[in-house]
């Protein structure tokens, strides 16, 4: 990233010397203006705009120009409800089409914004909205992985056969859930240095995945969760009385179900396993720092060390063609599923999460089987080749694999590879989806997936800040 462009271009648009609304499409007839006008986009940030406009006047890529500008600002356009709650700042943040917050989709489509919010306090604030939202949510349920902004709405699925409470959308319980909001909150404080989001009511909801990661560790009884629903959809319920299939407890955490709202077969589902011990070490940073609470600093890193530990004893497999892998999911018996999904965490995106380096030669050895036939959701057709998963069937490529691919490479050429496939498969509408067939890109799922646009964008914000001879 060229900094005095960037600053001079944020100053610019802060003076109001640059068009209102600039608008690359609108010198490129070729491609319409698919961006939402500005008078009518829910959230303006004058440094993701100085970096739209500082990104178009580098990249010579006319194409990926357009896309970045239609999808990087995609979720503060059309997903934010901001406002000031109780004298501080309060952000419901919808997935897209569906009128929900997810814990998981609310911190990985701001994700990509952290980085410059240095540069603009109402961004920050927008942050910090995010995270005292999330807080609630937590307190709310723990085990619940969906809510509404109005508390007293009563959700489609209040029928499921689990505690559903009003304000909440699902309860389907994933690890994930409680992992994203941490990330969150030390980068954010990292960041900044600004504690005013972390108050008691934030130290309560740690407390709370504390105590939901210790219960689901299952170590005396299953635990208070369960989750059935009246479903032909297998993958939407939980079997054996809601509970899931037996395990033996080992240190590793149950999740019922994955970042991709399906059920696990195993209930250790390693990657985000792997993302609970990130979490656990960045909470304890953070209890330790500004709450100076040793006792419950050492509860979080005990928890860390033991999860870490049984990964490595029951998370790594002998595989007959590339040697040690990491397993998808494990039963604590020996039992263990091989696969992958494009949804994050995932056994691909393990660096990405800071979780594994991608020089671990076990990572490694995973990567080369997880982007093969021996995965048995890597997709590869006419189209593209990519990594899916059952929830939206088979041969249905997520362009969020092809992102996590290229975020998670060292490889240039590879980099390129995906970028040129995102860049071809976007079907002419100029953003991501949520999946598309291997053999037709405009045989699409949901037209509007914030987490998509957005983190496409982070990949062509880091290609052009590290390397921008790629996009060339």
């Amino acid at each position: 990233m060229n900094r005095n462009n960037f600053i001079k271009n944020a100053g610019l648009l802060s003076a109001g010397l640059l068009l209102k609304d600039f608008s690359f499409a609108q010198t490129k007839s070729s491609f319409p203006q698919v961006r939402v006008p500005y008078e009518k986009r829910n959230f303006h940030s004058k440094a993701i705009d100085a970096a739209i406009v500082e990104f178009q006047s580098t990249i010579k890529n006319k194409e990926l120009c357009w896309l970045f500008e239609n999808c990087f600002p995609n979720t503060l356009d059309t997903t934010i409800d901001f406002e000031i709650v109780n004298n501080k700042p309060d952000t419901y943040v919808i997935t897209g089409d569906i009128d929900a917050m997810w814990l998981r989709d609310s911190t990985a489509q701001v994700w990509p914004y952290l980085s410059f919010i240095t540069n603009d306090a109402d961004l920050q604030q927008l942050i910090a909205g995010v995270i005292n939202r999330q807080t609630k949510c937590i307190l709310k349920d723990p085990y619940a992985n969906a809510f509404y902004k109005d508390e007293t709405k009563v959700s489609e699925w209040k029928t499921d056969l689990t505690k559903m409470l009003p304000g909440i959308h699902e309860r389907k319980w994933e690890i994930d859930s409680l992992c994203y909001p941490i990330r969150l909150a030390y980068k954010y404080w990292k960041l900044t240095n600004d504690s005013t989001p972390f108050d008691n009511e934030w130290k309560d909801a740690i407390k709370s995945t504390l105590q939901t990661f210790k219960e689901q560790q299952r170590k005396k009884d299953k635990g208070p969760y369960s989750f059935q629903r009246n479903t032909s959809w297998s993958i939407d319920g939980v079997p054996l009385a809601g509970y899931g299939y037996p395990i033996k407890p080992v240190g590793l955490i149950c999740s019922m179900f994955r970042p991709s709202d399906d059920a696990t077969v195993f209930p250790f589902l390693i990657p985000s396993n792997f993302f609970a011990v990130v979490s656990l070490k960045q909470a304890a940073i953070m209890i330790n720092q500004i709450f100076q609470d040793e006792s419950l600093k050492n509860e979080l890193s005990a928890l860390a060390d033991e999860v870490e530990k049984a990964l490595q004893e029951h998370g790594i497999i002998d595989h007959p063609k590339y040697g040690k892998v990491y397993a998808y999911e494990v039963n604590g018996f020996g039992s263990y599923h091989l696969m992958d999904d494009a949804n994050v965490p995932s056994l691909l995106s393990l660096p990405y999460l800071n979780a594994i380096k991608n020089s671990d030669p076990v990572y490694i050895n995973t990567r080369k089987m997880l982007l093969s036939a021996n995965n048995p959701f890597f997709f590869k057709g006419r189209a593209a080749e990519g990594i899916g998963g059952p929830h939206a069937g088979m041969d249905m490529i997520w362009p969020l694999s092809i992102i996590m691919r290229g975020l998670t490479s060292k490889d240039d050429d590879e980099i390129k590879k995906c970028i040129k496939t995102l860049q071809k498969t976007h079907a002419d509408t100029g953003f991501m989806h949520e999946a598309f067939h291997k053999d037709d890109a405009a045989k699409f799922t949901r037209k509007w997936f914030a987490w998509a646009n957005t983190i496409f964008g982070e990949l062509l914000w880091k290609t052009y800040s590290t390397n921008p001879q790629i996009l060339n």
